[in-house]
């Protein structure tokens, strides 16, 4: 796991072959970077489940209780199969753009 600081946000980019590890990096490392917008990077070579990724939906709700943005980078993921509140996407650019429009909705007091 690389954490890669950011003036915005901390970009997290997995190679972890499992989700279990992942998961339980992911785990160690989050009071650390909780206090800042988070993108989760998976690589296509971490081939993690749907149900694996539905456990992050708690760190989501976590982030947005704080004002702040959590956003999956995934290319292969379908998603449609995932609540709204996951805000999944293929590209980092798209991760900034959710990043730049959620912040714009809190402005506005949504």
């Amino acid at each position: 796991m690389e954490i890669t600081e950011n003036n915005n946000y901390k970009l997290i980019t997995s190679e972890e072959k499992t989700f279990d590890l992942f998961l339980s990096e992911f785990e160690r490392i989050y009071n650390k970077i909780e206090n800042s917008h988070i993108i989760l990077k998976f690589s296509s070579k971490n081939n993690f489940s749907e149900q694996n990724i539905l456990l992050l939906l708690d760190y989501a709700f976590i982030q947005k209780k704080k004002g702040l943005s959590f956003v999956i980078i995934g290319s292969s993921v379908d998603i449609d199969k995932f609540p709204e509140e996951l805000n999944i996407v293929p590209t980092l650019i798209e991760a900034k753009d959710v990043l730049e429009i959620e912040n714009i909705q809190r402005n506005l007091g949504f």
